[in-house]
């Protein structure tokens, strides 16, 4: 068992003697045969299919533990009515690990109406339904079924979210951290590569852990939540105090003063926290770090396939796209309200280095399915790569890096990303190279050269940005720049598109029915949206999503700083308001004329557009993909919208 120290990123490494990585991972007992594995270290249980692309949390995870000596094997999509398809592979000689997915179960399940998708992006054929509601509960008992006594660890977006107390938007109830209803033994919330080696690490030290409270086997564990008492913690150890569950259910507002001080908990990443419930509870360890360039290089070196287990018969729809799109770094510094990177990646921005990035275009171009144009080359935001902060951010105050403004302390040289950008499409077999990845146009805005590089020269004709509504007071409350920024954004892009002689369309996502968004504001949308000619052809209702401060605010129905708002809470209000920009949506015989897919047309002018306003066919709208939502669903998820047409003739 080796135990050196990473004397680049100051962590402790941890695991054996590494083994040689399998062309997939295996999913049957054949498969372990092949390999010679008479058994495993540790089993995987998804709610995705499985396709080996780092893209993929069951990949990635399981590929760093092979490559850290533990035999990992994967159930992908199990029935969940018995336990046989979990037994296939024999009971793991460490623990289970279990997962919802690439998106929580409930958004892959319904849309902000409570209406049932018809499709899922991760799952052969496109079918809806090969996964469980709440599927994180439902497979740790299913596991805890076929194995009675194993450790059970779950993760995941659908469980990092839910480790405290949280609002449930699709039953409008309170519901306890999930470890509870799980049964699990702790959850790894944020990026586990290091809380899931350690984890192993442990066990394998411990061996047979049957009777040992978890809490002291995971003690040392960063990245963690487990069901404990206070004593738990370290002595003198920095302790975040949250409002019980009881407190909460009692009154609203606490789970204001939760959310916020668990985002505080993670952007400074030094303490512990402790939320009562009932005689226990939810103890949380310190957040990880952020992997270094080295081992962010290391990680996503390992050798993907790239491409669905070949034991599937169909096509897996998401596969196609994610096969060319090159990820640089993870983490956002935006911080908006809504979304819930803030506290799952965090703040703090990790990056892979440009020759790891070029070294896997290098691999991409011999593989036999490349057809030469790279469809993304990003991260969270696609102009953060190589971001970091002058100061400190365990003493940062702030809600976010770019609000209300842009801080100074933010730093990143947006040049060395286009500079990026140029040398892969200099390499040879690249036709194209895109940036499909949602632009901060804030950001962008504060390097004059990067804008207009991301407008010239790699933007396939669309370029997605996030303006959320034009009102400043909502866009506030979203934690997003004001109307002014955008306005700059737009004109800019239109100069450079009109330089480059191109026919250049912005793609913006908006946002109906949010906490403190009145119908009024969504009629001022519309007049803005009007008097250029802009016609929405799908915009996205607010999801109260568990965790995020918006959610707070819509169950609480208050703002950050306690004052009371209006909420559109019932679905009535929430399409009244929506049908103010989209009045066909929910109606009988909605039927959407296909036409232009464009946004904000930069080639044509204004007048133009104005004289067009009423005649010809509306665009189809063509979906996007946002928070890990599938890119051709038919309503995407939180925060999403697909594009403004321009009435033509």
């Amino acid at each position: 068992m080796t135990n050196t120290w990473n004397q680049k990123s100051e962590r402790l490494i941890l695991g054996r003697t590494p083994l040689e990585q399998p062309a997939f991972l295996p999913m049957s007992k054949k498969e372990m045969d092949e390999l010679g594995w008479d058994e495993l270290d540790i089993l995987f249980v998804t709610g995705d299919s499985y396709v080996d692309h780092p893209s993929f949390a069951t990949a990635l995870l399981g590929r760093w533990l092979v490559a850290h000596g533990y035999r990992v094997g994967i159930v992908a999509q199990p029935r969940w009515d018995k336990p046989d398809d979990i037994l296939a592979m024999g009971r793991p000689r460490l623990f289970a690990s279990v997962s919802a997915g690439a998106i929580d179960s409930m958004l892959a399940h319904y849309t902000a109406f409570r209406k049932k998708r018809h499709d899922d992006a991760y799952t052969p054929g496109g079918k809806a339904g090969a996964r469980p509601n709440r599927a994180t509960i439902v497979y740790s008992n299913l596991v805890r079924s076929a194995f009675p006594n194993i450790p059970v660890v779950i993760g995941g977006i659908e469980a990092s979210l839910r480790r405290i107390t949280h609002y449930d938007f699709w039953t409008d109830k309170l519901r306890r951290s999930i470890l509870l209803d799980s049964k699990a033994d702790c959850v790894v919330y944020g990026m586990g590569e290091y809380a899931m080696l350690h984890i192993a690490h442990v066990l394998d030290q411990y061996g047979e852990t049957s009777g040992t409270p978890f809490s002291y086997i995971a003690q040392d564990v960063r990245g963690i939540a487990y069901m404990g008492v206070a004593e738990d913690i370290p002595t003198q150890a920095k302790v975040t105090a949250l409002p019980s569950h009881e407190e909460i259910e009692a009154d609203a507002k606490k789970l204001m003063t939760a959310t916020l001080a668990l985002e505080r908990h993670v952007q400074e990443a030094d303490g512990w926290a402790i939320q009562p419930v009932g005689k226990r509870a939810v103890i949380l360890a310190p957040p990880a770090f952020p992997l270094s360039e080295e081992e962010m290089d290391e990680l996503y070196g390992l050798p993907y396939a790239k491409t669905q287990h070949p034991s599937y018969t169909e096509k897996i729809p998401c596969v196609e796209m994610m096969t060319t799109s090159i990820t640089t770094h993870r983490g956002c510094g935006g911080g908006c309200s809504f979304c819930s990177l803030a506290l799952h990646q965090g703040r703090r921005i990790a990056s892979r280095s440009k020759e790891s990035i070029m070294q896997e275009v290098e691999v991409l171009t011999r593989n036999k399915r490349f057809r030469g144009s790279i469809s993304d080359v990003g991260g969270p935001s696609a102009n953060m790569w190589q971001a970091y902060c002058k100061a400190c951010p365990e003493k940062c105050k702030r809600q976010s890096c770019m609000h209300p403004k842009v801080c100074p302390q933010f730093t990143v040289n947006q040049a060395e990303g286009i500079a990026l950008l140029r040398d892969i499409q200099k390499i040879k077999g690249i036709k194209n190279v895109r940036v499909a990845s949602g632009v901060r146009y804030d950001l962008a805005q504060k390097e004059e050269t990067a804008l207009r590089a991301y407008t010239m020269e790699f933007t396939g004709g669309q370029l997605k940005v996030a303006p959320e509504h034009i009102c400043d007071g909502v866009l506030n409350s979203m934690r997003k720049p004001g109307l002014a920024s955008f306005e700059s954004f737009l004109n800019a892009f239109k100069k450079y598109s009109e330089q480059a002689g191109k026919e250049q369309y912005v793609i913006p996502y908006l946002m109906s029915a949010f906490p403190g968004c009145t119908d009024n504001h969504m009629h001022e949308l519309g007049n803005w949206l009007r008097a250029r000619g802009w016609q929405p052809q799908q915009v996205q209702c607010f999801i109260p999503t568990p965790g995020t401060v918006a959610t707070a605010s819509y169950y609480a129905g208050i703002d950050e700083k306690g004052n009371e708002i209006y909420v559109a809470r019932t679905d009535a209000e929430r399409l009244r308001q929506h049908h103010i920009l989209m009045p066909t949506v929910g109606r009988k015989n909605n039927k959407t004329p296909r036409g232009n897919r464009g946004a904000y047309s930069a080639k044509k002018s204004n007048q133009k557009a104005e004289s067009r306003r009423d005649s010809g066919k509306h665009g189809a709208s063509k979906q996007s993909r946002r928070n890990n939502k599938p890119k051709h669903e038919k309503q995407s998820g939180q925060g999403k919208t697909s594009p403004f047409a321009i009435n033509k003739r």
